[in-house]
């Protein structure tokens, strides 16, 4: 046999399989891949019941308006609702004036820009370093006691406790939300900063689209 003749019968014997059979490998490649990325977004969505963490980068910029402060600080702000706490932590130096008050502040109408009343305890966090210029601070919240927060925040959203931290926590997930160190030169606060989730919740949404793309392609091969 000639290698056209070869070359006739091995087309034919390649193009006489059934459609579905081609596909195989590649669709169930395709389905074990997305079964990975499903785990991994359903360990997302369990995550989200966990504590979140919220990262803080203050200065005199951020402030509103905005002020020349040398003033530095960084913070971590830890929310878990199924425990309903609320766990601070923070550290600053190089202000101008001293410490005179400290709060996060919550809810501005726009993400990241604004400003809004006191949402914690007043007049400052309990135990915050007042009269330095630098320090630091720890400490830990529970949200379901009046005490923690401010009375005026309580009174406006809602008259509850519960519905005052339900306020509280979606307006940090909606970056609405600052922390404010106030110091004597400047009353309405030398440094501040948005809180800011880490990692970004836009993770979750990619891995989504990832799914929906590889099934649609999946979806594809099965139907060629």
């Amino acid at each position: 046999m000639d290698r056209k003749a070869k070359a006739e019968v091995l087309g034919r014997e390649l193009t006489s399989y059934p459609s579905q059979r081609a596909p195989d490998l590649p669709y169930n490649l395709i389905l074990m891949t997305t079964k990975i990325i499903l785990l991994g977004v359903l360990t997302v969505a369990a995550s989200l019941a966990a504590p979140i963490t919220y990262v803080v980068t203050l200065n005199g910029a951020s402030e509103s308006p905005a002020n020349a402060s040398p003033g530095i600080g960084t913070g971590i702000v830890t929310i878990d609702s199924v425990s309903n706490l609320l766990t601070v932590n923070v550290n600053f130096s190089g202000l101008l004036g001293t410490v005179t008050a400290s709060h996060i502040h919550c809810c501005t109408a726009v993400a990241g820009t604004g400003t809004s009343g006191v949402t914690t305890e007043t007049p400052t966090f309990g135990g915050f370093p007042l009269g330095v210029s630098s320090g630091s601070y720890s400490n830990t919240y529970n949200m379901t006691l009046a005490a923690s927060y401010n009375p005026a925040f309580i009174t406006a959203n809602g008259g509850t406790v519960a519905s005052a931290e339900a306020a509280f926590f979606a307006g940090i997930a909606a970056n609405k939300s600052y922390l404010n160190i106030h110091s004597t030169t400047f009353g309405g606060g030398e440094i501040r900063g948005f809180l800011t989730p880490t990692p970004e919740p836009g993770t979750f949404g990619l891995m989504s689209a990832a799914i929906l793309g590889l099934g649609f392609a999946a979806r594809r091969k099965f139907r060629s």
